[in-house]
């Protein structure tokens, strides 16, 4: 099977079945990984150069293993057997994939709200989104299902297709490893500011097109909806999408909010902690169930737009 029909069946899979919690997912292993070699490279009391040197070595270290790793296991598999080396291509793109895994975490918290149980809400939010949402209402949690629907399909979905498209499985597991590192060590906070710096900007490296590319699938799917807000997709992409500090998080979430003519941005607690992000699409109302349920929409459309761009960007690689 080509590389395209490897694309095509992790995509239709990803659809069908989702990331089970009883799957061996190798996200899981990365994690573990990064925790491990954390412990062993970080020492109380060192140096600021020391965490920056540690942080890069564990970061470069996981990226060039996971790389190198995939590809040997699926060359590994093409030569016991032909089908065999199929299957593990294909399930090994699958667990890049996340749009169903989207789609359905998304989706049930809206459907709490829509039950009028704000306080299961909270909890469905919480397993999606790193901000507290213990004492979130209704409007503060659609606006965080709307941020997280933008951004992730951007590193869940597009970023992967992307990567594949260009160089195959082992680059999309590798993109998987540098996002992985981002959420678990690239934080701008006291504890991993130094240590997870390679981390964050190499994330920051890796989502520059993807993310662009997940804003212009908002656009387009907005104008295949018919809905007429497809012009006020791009014009706040154009305009909002730079304001986040991240160089790649609001260009997606600008488009979704030109998209939906909903405000996103505001106040978040992390930890307690009182943190501002901008305000993107500040003329629009507050954002509302109603358009937390068509921004699931938009992304599952996006998906699909994503399988269709990376087939053309393979076919011309």
């Amino acid at each position: 099977m080509s590389r395209r029909g490897v694309m095509v069946a992790a995509y239709l899979l990803d659809w069908m079945v989702g990331d089970p919690e009883w799957f061996p997912h190798p996200v899981r292993l990365i994690g573990k990984s990064i925790y491990a070699g954390e412990r062993v490279l970080r020492r109380p009391g060192q140096s600021a150069a020391v965490e920056f040197a540690a942080g890069g070595a564990l970061t470069v270290g996981l990226v060039v293993a996971t790389y190198v790793g995939t590809a040997k296991i699926v060359a590994w598999a093409g030569r016991r057997a032909g089908w065999f080396g199929v299957a593990t291509e294909t399930a090994l793109a699958w667990t890049c994939l996340a749009s169903r895994s989207l789609h359905d975490e998304a989706s049930a918290v809206v459907d709490a709200l829509e039950g009028h149980d704000v306080e299961l809400a909270r909890r469905r939010l919480a397993r999606i989104v790193g901000r507290d949402t213990g004492e979130l209402e209704e409007r503060e949690i659609s606006r965080a299902v709307i941020e997280t629907v933008a951004e992730s399909a951007s590193d869940g979905v597009m970023a992967p297709l992307f990567y594949m498209a260009i160089g195959g499985v082992p680059l999309a597991m590798t993109y998987k490893t540098v996002n992985t590192l981002d959420s678990m060590i690239g934080h701008a906070d006291e504890r991993y500011f130094y240590f997870g710096k390679v981390a964050a900007r190499l994330d920051d490296v890796a989502n520059f097109l993807p993310s662009r590319l997940t804003a212009l699938g908002i656009t387009a799917a907005s104008l295949a909806s018919g809905d007429g807000r497809s012009r006020a997709a791009m014009s706040t992409w154009m305009r909002d999408g730079r304001k986040h500090k991240s160089p790649n998080a609001g260009q997606p979430e600008s488009a979704m909010a030109g998209a939906l003519g909903v405000r996103l941005g505001g106040e978040n607690f992390y930890a307690g902690e009182r943190m501002m992000t901008p305000l993107m699409g500040e003329e629009f109302p507050a954002a509302g169930r109603k358009s937390a349920r068509q921004a699931i929409r938009i992304a599952a459309a996006v998906s699909g737009i994503g399988l269709v761009a990376a087939l053309l960007l393979r076919r011309k690689a």
